[in-house]
């Protein structure tokens, strides 16, 4: 178990437009370990899949909280996990295959963790239908500074 030197929660309502907020915070939260450019882009585009999909498909057509929890690990890792409390997915497996969605009338690729995978080096994707959905990401990260 890798070591934890620094960690930070927040809690958003699901409006599409914390969305922005979400990806900044964890953006300006990585920082401190001065990533590449390159990676703090791979890091906002998974954050912005991840709370995304809280809100479209955890929450559809309601507001409900988004949790944040970062961690930064011994050996220059981010650790990212973002939760709902929402519909939860039925089947995990299914749901992670590229082209799938559970919102066929919306405008929705089914591609949200097939993005997140592409841009961290680890996905877990924990659900219970009902109960919300949690998806925690891991990212190394070369300390420059």
């Amino acid at each position: 178990m890798k070591k934890v030197t620094n960690r930070m929660k927040m809690t958003i309502a699901g409006y599409s437009n914390n969305e922005s907020l979400a990806r900044m915070c964890v953006a300006a939260f990585a920082a401190q370990l001065d990533p590449t450019v390159e990676e703090i882009s791979d890091i906002k585009a998974a954050v912005s899949e991840a709370v995304t999909n809280c809100i479209v498909h955890g929450y559809r057509d309601t507001i409900g909280d988004i949790d944040i929890t970062l961690k930064i690990l011994d050996g220059d890792t981010l650790y990212i996990r973002i939760s709902d409390k929402g519909t939860g997915i039925e089947d995990i497996k299914q749901a992670m295959q590229p082209m799938f969605t559970t919102c066929p009338e919306g405008e929705r690729a089914g591609l949200g963790f097939a993005v997140m995978e592409s841009f961290t080096d680890s996905l877990r994707v924990y659900s219970k239908p009902g109960r919300g959905t949690a998806v925690t990401m891991t990212k190394a990260l070369r300390r420059r500074g």
